[in-house]
């Protein structure tokens, strides 16, 4: 078996990142949902404002930036064997999330929950093999709850 790397004319690194954003896609549908996203880039602006929209106490807060800190100080990897541009962490948007925030799962987008299921029609696993994870208000709720026997 050859190991070397086979050179081809499809672009590569950030050209062909560039060149998949915008090309229109063609996996066989898309979820339109209202959201509201953070701009693109990372700085410790962005991780306050993470924090701040996931209401975090101010410990978290620290963490997280203290984590970017150190991140900033780390170099980027180098992957044998492959010839790729290093990553524009500057041209990634880090958090985005629907603007109507469903409280239980009657609450739900409709066009979202027909999303999951055409990904678990879609999914190698079997059926058997998957679980359904409610969301965290309804993990105790007494609906949810076990009925005696």
């Amino acid at each position: 078996m050859n190991s070397e790397l086979i050179e081809t004319s499809a672009p590569t690194g950030n050209e062909a990142v560039t060149e998949a954003m915008n090309r229109r896609y063609s996996a066989g549908f898309v979820t339109d949902i209202e959201s509201e996203s953070l701009p693109l880039g990372l700085n410790e602006d962005i991780v306050r404002a993470i924090s701040a929209r996931k209401n975090e106490p101010e410990w978290m807060t620290e963490w997280r930036l203290k984590a970017y800190r150190h991140w900033l100080t780390m170099k980027e990897p180098h992957w044998a064997k492959l010839k790729i541009d290093p990553i524009d962490f500057q041209a990634i948007s880090y958090y985005s999330q629907p603007k109507n925030r469903p409280k239980s799962l009657d609450e739900v987008d409709p066009k979202l929950l027909e999303t999951y299921d055409k990904l678990a029609r879609a999914s190698p696993v079997s059926p058997s093999m998957r679980c359904s994870i409610p969301f965290p208000s309804e993990r105790h709720s007494a609906k949810n709850s076990p009925k005696p026997a």
